[in-house]
């Protein structure tokens, strides 16, 4: 059996990687989407990132360039761990990957919490935010009784959007307490869909085509759609209105509703933005795929086209994922009328 599973040891895929390779858009199309432990910047420029690990040693703490640069990718291997795809390996005491489990040695804890691309993408994002808003913010403090100007015209009319168009329309009377929440999801979603369109903006990151962030925003949703139910709500889900009989159907028709609705928020988000980079990474390889120029011109039109539907799902997505946000809040929150 062990020869079934015996891995190359790290010298000899050294070796087999001076072969030349046939270029495979799939990996260049999930190395995209995918995570990593740099940030591409152009060509073979890479920025590299905070390794952190926590094993049977305790916390390890390195930098991923410590694993050695090759064609442009940071991989190899450093002490008693190997990059691999851009996950951490534990190898054995001959170079070899340990077969089994998350290819990990027999016998080791190995945690992961490196600060990755989408991490930094994602901090870079808050930080932006961060930055604009709270100039915005000093802006009125300042100007007080004045027009808008600058950054705070430009914005002010997405806010207003955001208030008169999704939160009161959806939410009604008790809209105010959840404006921060739909503002702050608005703009998160809308900034880093944005980044994630410039080529050379640093990682070229799909971060709102990240399952596992649209999964944690669907989960706040989540959170406060419940925790802001009234007792109407909650009677609609476990004593709706109906023959008793019915019961058995309609109220584990309504549990399962509770989860759904967030459900549809994260795959619809996650879904449509690593669609659109798919397909224009798709465009852009058929030049390298045919080995000609005569198909440059038709794959960057399609391209171009592409990128500007891009732009308009990058405001669709925001606004679509706020106002569904908004509109299950105000189902939480409405009052029983007679």
């Amino acid at each position: 059996m062990s020869g079934v599973f015996s891995t190359p040891s790290f010298a000899q895929e050294k070796a087999e990687k001076g072969e030349s390779e046939k270029f495979n858009p799939k990996d260049v199309i999930f190395e995209h989407i995918g995570d990593s432990h740099s940030m591409h910047i152009l060509g073979k420029t890479h920025i590299p990132l905070p390794i952190i690990l926590y094993t049977d040693k305790g916390f390890e703490i390195f930098s991923s360039s410590d694993f050695g640069e090759e064609n442009g990718d940071y991989t190899g291997k450093y002490y008693t761990y190997r990059l691999v795809k851009d996950k951490i390996n534990i190898v054995g005491d001959n170079n070899a990957l340990t077969p089994g489990a998350n290819l990990l040695k027999p016998n080791s804890k190995l945690i992961d919490f490196s600060i990755t691309r989408n991490v930094a993408s994602m901090w870079l994002g808050m930080i932006i935010l961060l930055l604009v808003f709270l100039t915005i913010t000093s802006s009125y403090r300042k100007r007080s009784g004045k027009a808008p100007k600058g950054v705070q015209s430009f914005l002010e009319p997405l806010v207003m959007f955001v208030r008169d168009d999704v939160a009161i329309p959806n939410i009604g009377v008790k809209y105010a307490r959840y404006i921060p929440l739909l503002l702050t999801m608005f703009f998160f979603i809308l900034i880093n869909n944005l980044f994630g369109l410039i080529p050379f903006f640093p990682g070229g990151y799909n971060l709102t085509g990240n399952i596992a962030v649209t999964l944690t925003l669907s989960f706040i949703t989540l959170l406060v759609i419940n925790f802001s139910g009234n007792k109407y709500y909650w009677k609609h889900i476990f004593k709706p209105d109906i023959p008793f009989w019915l019961y058995p159907i309609m109220v584990p028709v309504e549990v399962i509703g509770i989860i759904s609705k967030p459900f549809a928020l994260m795959i619809r988000l996650f879904a449509n933005i690593t669609a659109g980079h798919i397909i224009v990474l798709s465009l852009i390889s058929l030049i390298f795929i045919f080995k000609t120029l005569y198909v440059s011109p038709a794959s960057i039109v399609f391209v171009v086209f592409m990128d500007t539907i891009e732009l308009l799902v990058a405001f669709l997505q925001a606004y679509i994922f706020t106002m569904l946000t908004a509109l299950f809040i105000g189902m939480a929150v409405e009052e029983h009328h007679h």
